[in-house]
Formats: structure tokens, C-alpha cells, sequence
């Protein structure tokens, strides 16, 4: 059947995902209604007087050939990148990555991703221990006996006497690291993301987000590297996602990657229409038939009707638009779903006080992020966008960093002025020792709402509601706020990859869409 048209809410990743493979596999015409006036959702690249934020900090990394190729289809590889011969595969078929020496320089074009080492650590008691946390000489001796003693008997405990059934996150990490570990190097920070206690939160989160992560994995981590001089390739199938080593990363940032995914779409004859504030999603008997969208600009309504329609807004405004409205019980859940609310303050230096020699000569410490495991300060965690990119800074011989807090849109925090978060921001970094006040020269602060949903509120109930909305045999919920789920970016592409194979393949069951999970390679056909 020709002329078919979706409607997709929501430019991020999975809307924009759903509306490329659309084009490029169906006759389906993609509609695209994004609410803001920028591509990529969370995923966006922030501009501030010729420097770049990244919200949140998104690696390029993905155990899913599909969705590796389907990054370096829109930005290839950088041509002097080490292991950029890496052969990853999809659906039987090897693709080699850029030959090294033949893919595009970043110094003379922009249009291509950087392969980046990873580092992350966690700052605790003053002090920058490795992450993930690995028991080494260095971390010991930091610790102090006393301390080393504890996590040791601890961590032997949970292994031998391992709490059963675990109900919530607190038992998920005491499972793999004991006590004393969890409340040295987990709980502080974990409880600032998430703003409640950590035996509050469903144990799901950990296994959506770090099921295989452990001391054994970490340390058999370790061990392996010993004895393979050989680097290895992006891919890194055989490494768990917290320990990874390299990611690509888009030149100019996340919201690279989506603008030019955005630009594509467009000129293959796909809508985005920017501004669009979907208030109304109509129905009759088991499907959708339109959604009514207002401009923000201008306050006039458009009906947009659709064979299909995609969802990436959060379901909380969702289940609130549909007409007719779902049964009291639905409706309950979705308003009892809790989102946690995201700030970045941009901080422009002449230079951080903490410094660390290297084997480069470079001054800077080589950190992505840094956790900050902090008790007596808000911020949860620092970027050194520097390290992410150095096109990120428009003066390379300044720093610049953000500084991440987490909370609710009806916090005191929230609501403070853009003049009193910058200055807590440089006080908290005062304070921690990281940057001497005199060396601040500029900042700004960005507001990201509904950043992360939450596994706890009504969220015990949410199989419900899934299982009622998936009654509208046209209507896919896709990406992380569609789906209610802490996708990464790469998950949440799959599931609108999914979503078009499916209508692809004319399939009605939508069960393989929510079966896309962080660790998992998915239905990929392996090569033997």
C-alpha cells in the first residue's frame, strides 16, 4: 500500500531512528513533531559563545552491529584511528570500518567521528579513585587498612550469605560489592541521581543498567588486559558495558549526529516540524487515528492524521492527551510515574587547580567524568568536555567543564536563578578543591526536565499499564521516556528500528520492541 503516512512526537534519537529507517526500508512518509527548537532530545549538543556542551556525557558504543553501522553511515570514522579496522557485522554480512590512514582528518573536516579513550573515576574523601572500582594497590592505600579490611570481609560475606530475592537497588549492589563497598563508593552518588534512598528504588534499575558489572568481572577485566598485548576493537562484545575502553564520539558532539540524521530525513521528503506541543492523541475502538499539536510560536492547532504512530514523549503526558482518556486505574499509574529533572552548569576556566602529570606532558587530567562521591555537595558528577572533544572548546588553552545536578522540577534548586546556581556550582568546586575561583571566566546553566524515569513511584504497577496501551495495535511507544525505560542511546534507537521491522514485516505483536535491553546483542545473526 502506497501514500501511508507516521506520525512520530519527539526529534530524539528514537523519533528521528523510526523516521530514517522509514525512508530508507518502507514506503511509509514520516511526519516528525518535535516540541523544542533543537534535534536530539538528551542527546543534543548545547551551543555557549563558540563552545559545546554534551548533556549528560553519550558515548557512541554499542554491542549492536546495526546500530555501529548505522552511526557510521551518517558520520564516518576518523582515518588515523588505531583499531579503526575493526570488522563488526550485521545480519551475516562483514563491514570493515575506515581502513586506517583512509577515513576523514577532523582537522579539515567536520563530518566525522573521533575514536576516544575512556576514563571515569570517582572522587571520594578528596581523592580520585579509578571507576570502575578496581581493588588495586593505589586504591588500597588510598582507603587505608582499616577500611580494606572491611570491604574485604564485607564483599566475602555477600558472596557466601548473598541476599535472596533482592527487592530493591541497595540489595543489587550489596549482591556484588558487600556492604562496606556499596556505602563507600555507591550509595552517596546514586542517592544524589535519584533524590530518595537507594532501598527505595527497584532493584530493576540495577539490572537494566549494570547487571553484569561486578568485582570478579572487573578484576577478570583487569587480568585479561595483562595478557593481551593486542588492542582491541571498538566493538568489545566481550567486555561489559561499564568496563568499555573506547567510544566514538560525533566531532561537534552529540547533537552532530542528530542534526545531520534531521538534515537527511528531510531532504528524502520526511517532515519535521519544529515547536509542536502534541495535546490531543484521538483513538476509535483499537487504534489511533490523529494527534492535534499546537505551535508554540503561534498557538494554532494542526490535526496530523497517520497509518502509524510513533511515541517518545513521556507517557505521562501521553496517557494525559488521549482521547478517549484511559480508565481511572491506567490513568493512576501514569501519574504516579516519576521523572527525575537534570542541570548542567558550564564553567569556563583559565585552568583546573587539580592537576596530574602524564605521559603526554599534559597538565589536564584525562577524564571523560568524574563522579563525585561527595556527601557535602550537591553536584553529582563533572565533565571535562575538553576530554570528550577538544572541538567542543572554541579556545583549546582554556577548560572547559560541567558540572551535573540531579533533581525535581519542584525543588528549591530548580527554581534558584541561573546567577545562584552558577554560584553554588563555583563554590561546590571551591570547595572540593577542583578549580580556584580567580580562574572562572564565564558559565551558563541549562535545565533538561524529565532526563531520567524513574523506577520506583508507581512504577511497580507499570506492566499494567504497558499491557493496556499496547492495545492500540498502530501506536508504538519507543525510546526512553516513551517507553518509561533507562535506555541508553543505542537501545532506544533499536527500539524504533524494531518498531519499523515489524511494520516492515506486517507483525502486530510488539513484544520484541520492549525485550530490547542494555546488555543484550539482540537478534543479530552471529557470524560463525
Amino acid at each position: 500500500m502506497a501514500n501511508r503516512k507516521a506520525v512520530i512526537i519527539g526529534a530524539g534519537p528514537a523519533g528521528l531512528t523510526a523516521a530514517y529507517e522509514f525512508l530508507k526500508r518502507t514506503d511509509v512518509k514520516p511526519v516528525v513533531l518535535e516540541k523544542s527548537d533543537y534535534m536530539g532530545g538528551i542527546s543534543r549538543t548545547v551551543r555557549y559563545k563558540g563552545n559545546r556542551i554534551d548533556i549528560g556525557g553519550h558515548r557512541f558504543f554499542s554491542k549492536v552491529d546495526r546500530v555501529m553501522n548505522w552511526w557510521l553511515e551518517i558520520l564516518p570514522i576518523e582515518g588515523d584511528a588505531a583499531d579503526s579496522t575493526q570488522q563488526i557485522s550485521y545480519q551475516g554480512k562483514k563491514r570493515t570500518l575506515e581502513a586506517a590512514g583512509s577515513g576523514p582528518d577532523p582537522k579539515i573536516t567536520d563530518e566525522v567521528m573521533l575514536v576516544r579513550q575512556r576514563k571515569s573515576r570517582i572522587f571520594f574523601s578528596r581523592q580520585f579513585f579509578d571507576y570502575p572500582i578496581r581493588l588495586s594497590t593505589e586504591t588500597l592505600t588510598k582507603l587505608g587498612l582499616v577500611k580494606t579490611v572491611k570491604i574485604g570481609i564485607s564483599y566475602v560475606y555477600a558472596m557466601l550469605f548473598p541476599i535472596q530475592q533482592e527487592k530493591n537497588l541497595e540489595e543489587f549492589f550489596i549482591n556484588r560489592f558487600g556492604r562496606e563497598l556499596y556505602n563507600t563508593f555507591f550509595k552517596s552518588y546514586t542517592e544524589k541521581v535519584w533524590g530518595i534512598a537507594c532501598n527505595e528504588i527497584s532493584a530493576e534499575w540495577g539490572a537494566q543498567r549494570i547487571k553484569g558489572l561486578s568485582i570478579l568481572k572487573t578484576i577478570t577485566h583487569i587480568i585479561k588486559k595483562q595478557f593481551n598485548s593486542t588492542p582491541g576493537g571498538i566493538s568489545q562484545k566481550d567486555v561489559e558495558t561499564s568496563l568499555i575502553e573506547r567510544f566514538m564520539y560525533p566531532k561537534l558532539g552529540p547533537g552532530q549526529m542528530w542534526e545531520e540524521v534531521a538534515r537527511r530525513v528531510q531532504e528524502q521528503g520526511a517532515e519535521i516540524n519544529m515547536f509542536m506541543d502534541v495535546q490531543k492523541i484521538h483513538a476509535f475502538g483499537n487504534r489511533v487515528i490523529a494527534v492535534d499539536a499546537v505551535d508554540s510560536r503561534t498557538n494554532i492547532s494542526t490535526r496530523y492524521e497517520g497509518d502509524f504512530f510513533f511515541s517518545t514523549m513521556p507517557i505521562q503526558e501521553l496517557m494525559r492527551a488521549l482521547d478517549p482518556p484511559p480508565p481511572a486505574e491506567i490513568r493512576a499509574i501514569s501519574d504516579g510515574l516519576i521523572y527525575r529533572d537534570f542541570i548542567t552548569v558550564g564553567l569556563l576556566l583559565d585552568e583546573l587547580k587539580i592537576k596530574e602529570s602524564s605521559a603526554s606532558g599534559k597538565k589536564l587530567i584525562e577524564d571523560n567524568w568524574i563522579y563525585v562521591q561527595e556527601p557535602d555537595v550537591l553536584v553529582g558528577r563533572l565533565q571535562i568536555f575538553n576530554n570528550w572533544s577538544p572541538y567542543l572548546v572554541a579556545d583549546p588553552t582554556k577548560v572547559w567543564i560541567g558540572l551535573e545536578y540531579f533533581c525535581f522540577e519542584t525543588d528549591e534548586f530548580w527554581k534558584k536563578s541561573e546567577a545562584e546556581i552558577l554560584e553554588i556550582g563555583k563554590s561546590e568546586m571551591v570547595k572540593l578543591g577542583i578549580i580556584e575561583e580567580s580562574k572562572v571566566l564565564d558559565g551558563c546553566v541549562i535545565r533538561m526536565p524529565k532526563t531520567y524515569p524513574a523506577y520506583f513511584g508507581a512504577y511497580e504497577r507499570f506492566p499494567q499499564l504497558r499491557t493496556w496501551i499496547q492495545g492500540y495495535e498502530n501506536l508504538f511507544l519507543v525510546g526512553r521516556n516513551g517507553m518509561h525505560k533507562y535506555n541508553n542511546q543505542d537501545h532506544s534507537m533499536l527500539t524504533a528500528m524494531t518498531a519499523v521491522d515489524n511494520i516492515a514485516a506486517g507483525r502486530t505483536d510488539q513484544s520484541n520492541i520492549w525485550a530490547v535491553n542494555t546488555e543484550q546483542e539482540y537478534h543479530e545473526e552471529k557470524e560463525k
